[in-house]
C-alpha cells in the first residue's frame, strides 16, 4: 500500500479510537487490535503528528504513581473524520472503476 495513503488511514483510525472517549496509548492499541495491528512506536509517532496538527490534545494524569498521557480529540479532529468519510466515498468509486473489468462489468 502507498505509504502516504496508509499514513492517512492510520491517522483517521487513531482519531476514531478516541472519538467517543479520551484514551491512552496502550488502550488505543487494544481498541484497534480487532481491526488492525499497530505497534507502540507507530502509534506514538501518529499521536505526536496529530497533536502537532491540533487534531487532538494531550493531558497527563497520575495513575498508580506514574504519569499517563490521555488523548482527547478536538473539533478539528472530528472534522477530519467527517472529511475522511466523504473522501472514502470517492475512493470507493475509484476502486469500483479500477475493478470493473474483473467483475465483468465493462
Amino acid at each position: 500500500m502507498d505509504i502516504q495513503l496508509k499514513r492517512g488511514l492510520l491517522d483517521v483510525c487513531v482519531l476514531a479510537a478516541i472519538r467517543n472517549k479520551d484514551s491512552y496509548g496502550y488502550q488505543i492499541i487494544k481498541d484497534m487490535k480487532p481491526y488492525l495491528e499497530l505497534s507502540e512506536s507507530t502509534l506514538y509517532t501518529i499521536l505526536k503528528r496529530l497533536e502537532a496538527q491540533a487534531l487532538l490534545t494531550v493531558r497527563s494524569v497520575e495513575h498508580e504513581g506514574r504519569l499517563r498521557k490521555y488523548y482527547h480529540i478536538t473539533k478539528s479532529g472530528i472534522s477530519r473524520i467527517e472529511e475522511f468519510k466523504t473522501d472514502w466515498n470517492e475512493i470507493l468509486s475509484i476502486y469500483n472503476f479500477i475493478t470493473r473489468e474483473e467483475d465483468g462489468n465493462e
